[in-house]
């Protein structure tokens, strides 16, 4: 059997999955973690929270798996509330408004009664990223976080200065989906 087909075992796959993490463009998926390892879905499930446990900087967004990189240069990251109904039409046209803007869309948090915060990693920063996440609700026939709540909602955006910030919150305003 080549070496290729061989099962990574361990702590040698997971010495992979940092480094294909490192040098990825973007989130990588377990399944492509999984084919590239030659292991199932599930083991590197196990092996991401191993490496979680070990203080790696790993977040797992709708899109796949990313480690989070120090930026060199110093970012401003806000939180703003919105409102809109629960409508994915809404959602699209709400997160195209600040991708649009030059923000990138960190996440989604909504109070509940019961738990508390509940905080949805997104890590949006184009159209694209925004049609793939619009796509992998639709597909999944999953629920808004905001359907908890009536439509009001948080997001933690980040630019590359106040300026930038100010323009997403001018422009949300202007549709009705920031809450002042």
């Amino acid at each position: 059997m080549s070496r290729k087909k061989d099962k990574i075992l361990g702590e040698e796959r997971r010495k992979l999955i940092l480094k294909w993490l490192h040098e990825a463009d973007g989130p990588l998926t377990g399944s492509t973690l999984a084919h590239k390892t030659n292991v199932s879905r599930q083991v590197i499930v196990q092996d991401i929270s191993l490496l979680k446990a070990k203080s790696h900087p790993i977040i797992a967004t709708s899109q796949g798996y990313i480690l989070m990189k120090t930026e060199e240069k110093q970012l401003v990251r806000r939180k703003i509330v919105c409102s809109h109904p629960p409508d994915p039409d809404l959602t699209k046209d709400e997160l195209y408004t600040m991708v649009d803007h030059g923000a990138k869309v960190i996440d989604v948090t909504v109070e509940h009664p019961l738990y508390g915060d509940l905080t949805g990693s997104l890590l949006l920063q184009n159209r694209k990223d925004v049609d793939n996440f619009i796509k992998g609700f639709e597909e999944k026939k999953a629920t808004l976080l905001s359907e908890l709540t009536d439509g009001i909602h948080l997001h933690t955006i980040e630019a590359s200065n106040e300026t930038m910030i100010e323009e997403v919150k001018k422009a949300l305003l202007q549709k009705g989906y920031l809450v002042t």
